[in-house]
Order: C-alpha cells, then sequence, then structure tokens
C-alpha cells in the first residue's frame, strides 16, 4: 500500500495521470485523434523538437542550460541551403550543416567549461548571435527545390506507417536512456550537476565532460535542422524560430530540475507526450497556434514551481510516516 501510494504521488506518476486525461479528452472530443495517421501526425509536426529535448535532458541534469538550441537548428538548415544553392552535393551540405553545429556546440561549452561563463549567459548570446548568422546567409529569400531522396527522407513514411525522423527519435531514445542510466558517462552527468566542485576534487574532469555535452547539443541540433529542412523542403532565415520553448518545457515538466542533479527520461518522455496530445488536440478543434503557445508557456511555470510542491507533499507524508512509526515504538 505505501509503494503504491509513494508511485502514485511520484512526479512521473502524476504525468502519467495527466496524460490519461489529456488522452481521454482528445478521443472524446475529436473523432480522428485516434486514428493511425493522426497519431503519426502528431509526432511529425514536432520530431525536431523531441530530438533536441533528449540532449536538453542531459545539459540540463548536468546543471546547465543550452537556450541557442533553436538558434542552431535554423543555422544548421540555412547552412545546409546555402551550399546546396552554391551547387554542393547535398551529401556534402548535409555534412557541412553538421559540422556548423558542432562548431556552435563547441563555441559554447568552450566559454562554459574552460572559461566559466554561466550557460545561460552564453548560450542566450548564441540564440541572437546564431539566428542572426542564419539571416546573413539567406537574408529574406526561401530556397528549395532539394533532391527528391531528401524531401522524401522528410515526408514520405520510410519503416511501415513512420517517418525516418520518427524511427531515428525511437533509436535516439533508447541509446539516450542507456547511456543515462547504464553508463559512466550516466553517472559523471548526475555527478557533476548535484555538485560540480566535489565532482572536480573527486577527479572528474568536469570541462571536458561539459564541452563534450555541449558539442552533442550543437551536433544533435544540426541533425534536428536538417532533418527540419527535409519535412518543410524549404528554408528560410527564420527557420524553428522559437522552438526552444517547447524544447525546454518538455524536459522541465519531465521533471529534470532547472538545477540539475535530478530527473530522467522516462518523465521527459511522459512530457512529450503531453505536450504533443495537448498541441494535437487543440489544433483538431482549431485553436490557434497563439493560444497554443501560451498553454505551453503556462506549462513552462508550472513544471518549475510543481515540483518543488510535490517534494514538499512527500517531505511531509515522510515525516507524518516517521512520527507513526515513533509512537508505535513507545
Amino acid at each position: 500500500m505505501a509503494s503504491s501510494l509513494r508511485r502514485l504521488i511520484s512526479w512521473e506518476g502524476l504525468l502519467l495521470l495527466i496524460l490519461l486525461v489529456v488522452v481521454a479528452f482528445n478521443a472524446a472530443f475529436t473523432p480522428v485523434y485516434l486514428g493511425v495517421n493522426n497519431q503519426v501526425n502528431l509526432f511529425q509536426l514536432s520530431i525536431e523538437k523531441i530530438i533536441v529535448a533528449l540532449v536538453m535532458a542531459f545539459i540540463i541534469i548536468n546543471g546547465e542550460i543550452d537556450l541557442s538550441v533553436a538558434s542552431v537548428m535554423g543555422l544548421a538548415a540555412c547552412v545546409l541551403a546555402y551550399l546546396f544553392n552554391q551547387g554542393v552535393a547535398m551529401p556534402l551540405a548535409v555534412l557541412g550543416a553538421l559540422g556548423a553545429g558542432a562548431l556552435c556546440g563547441a563555441f559554447n561549452g568552450f566559454w562554459v567549461a574552460y572559461v566559466g561563463v554561466p550557460s545561460l549567459a552564453v548560450t542566450l548570446a548564441g540564440l541572437i548571435g546564431y539566428r542572426g548568422a542564419a539571416r546573413i546567409l539567406l537574408e529574406d529569400t526561401s530556397i528549395s527545390g532539394f533532391p527528391e531522396w531528401f524531401n522524401t527522407l522528410g515526408q514520405q513514411p520510410w519503416l511501415g506507417p513512420l517517418p525516418f525522423a520518427l524511427v531515428l527519435f525511437f533509436v535516439l531514445y533508447l541509446v539516450a536512456l542507456v547511456v543515462l542510466n547504464f553508463s559512466g558517462i550516466g553517472r559523471l552527468v548526475y555527478v557533476v550537476g548535484n555538485n560540480r566542485e566535489v565532482a572536480r576534487y573527486s577527479g572528474v574532469r568536469v570541462p571536458r565532460l561539459k564541452l563534450g555535452l555541449f558539442i552533442a547539443s550543437g551536433l544533435v541540433a544540426a541533425l534536428a535542422g536538417v532533418l527540419l529542412a527535409a519535412r518543410l523542403g524549404a528554408v528560410r532565415g527564420n527557420t524553428a524560430d522559437g522552438f526552444e520553448l517547447d524544447i525546454i518545457t518538455m524536459v522541465l515538466l519531465g521533471g529534470v530540475s532547472i538545477f540539475g542533479g535530478t530527473g530522467n527520461l522516462f518523465g521527459v518522455g511522459l512530457a512529450i507526450l503531453i505536450i504533443l496530445n495537448l498541441r494535437n488536440g487543440m489544433s483538431l478543434v482549431n485553436i490557434t497556434g497563439n493560444t497554443q503557445t501560451g498553454v505551453v508557456g503556462v506549462l513552462l511555470i508550472l513544471s518549475v514551481l510543481l515540483p518543488n510542491l510535490v517534494q514538499d507533499v512527500r517531505a511531509v507524508l515522510q515525516r507524518r510516516r516517521a512520527q507513526r512509526k515513533e509512537v508505535t515504538r513507545a
């Protein structure tokens, strides 16, 4: 009984309950919601965000944040489009885009890991700077006309009804789950997130770990930008503008502490499903995009405040159990 109660009041238990309510509501009010095409579409329209959310979980658990991921996505897509427009073969353009993302991540990581500038400041500057670079590359033009194989990769089913990006997400989720929970790197991510100085005095190469995480963040964001270009079939300077709100909300709503050191990918996965189903349900009943963004913004605020309230409730319950044990012993 006690273990069932603990699971029920856990953050993941609450997220699961919220998800069930959202799914039940959508199914009741929108008949097409449960269709296979809609379920695939539910993921496909936000697939690039949820891919980046995986690496963002590592960054925040490690005690940092990367506000520049959406700008890196946009810059990578613009680099790809610019190179293709200059006559570069698409495979080489893809490599160029991924390289640009890795360089952005390395730049962020250097200032955070080795110079000691707060990641909030560094990546906020990156958010502005990388977006500016993307606009300089393409100005006000829209570049399209990509090879058919590239557009097909982003727009057509690849494995059954599933597009390539969705299959890739499931693979990356499993890899991230194994790395975070069953590898030395995952343990170090938590250790450094809990206390950077203790980790450093314990012999952990903290700067190298942080640099590696930011490079991974830039690389994954660039990969998401390439996938976004393939799905849309065209790229503009404002591609992926504002995506960072959904990405950070997915991670924080999943129970990852903004202060680092706690959280897991199971909670992040539930948060991803909640946000995707909320957006899908609102779209099916013709709620505007601005309203949807407002709802996600409220979720971001709640994702910061509610975990503290849940912890307080659990602490109160633990104290009451301890008091009952003392009374029983007496």
